[in-house]
């Protein structure tokens, strides 16, 4: 297993559970990862989370697939708070990132969870026409599943004085 890093400013770590909340609530996060010609390769996108796992959806081929495929080390960073205090020259944030390794979903029955946890988290209300749509577009959508080694969350010291 990989080593990561210790966080420098360790005051404004969040604990586990802080953390796997901002990837719970969060709607849209930052998928890196290392893209043609070793240029660093970030994209938005919308995900879930589950059980330490991020889901995400896309077409079948693409940058971020091909990348994903010559290297399945990513991270993923969501934005919980960011809130400029200029006043004070100062930001108020919170953010997690997660480092892991993504893989495409071949399993069927795994793909069809992830896409109605996808559909649960941000169509809720239409989960019939959810169902269909991923009936209608299974050949077209592939799922990929980041398998978290290590997260971190941290705010803004002055969120973590309050």
């Amino acid at each position: 297993m990989a080593s990561f890093r210790d966080m420098r400013r360790i005051q404004q770590s969040l604990p586990k559970e802080a953390t796997e909340d901002i990837f719970c609530r969060g709607q849209s996060g930052v998928l890196a990862v290392s893209g043609d010609d070793d240029y660093p390769y970030a994209v938005p996108l919308n995900y879930a989370y589950d059980s330490g796992s991020i889901y995400f959806h896309c077409a079948t081929s693409g940058h971020k697939l091909d990348a994903i495929s010559r290297n399945s080390k990513v991270s993923f960073c969501v934005i919980d708070k960011d809130e400029i205090i200029p006043e004070n020259f100062t930001t108020y944030f919170r953010s997690a990132i997660a480092f892991g390794q993504a893989r495409i979903l071949t399993d069927d029955a795994m793909k069809r969870d992830a896409l109605e946890l996808l559909v649960r988290k941000y169509s809720g209300d239409y989960e019939e026409e959810g169902a269909g749509e991923i009936r209608r577009t299974w050949n077209r959508v592939c799922v990929v599943q980041i398998t978290i080694e290590h997260m971190t969350g941290k705010e803004a010291i002055e969120l973590v004085r309050t």
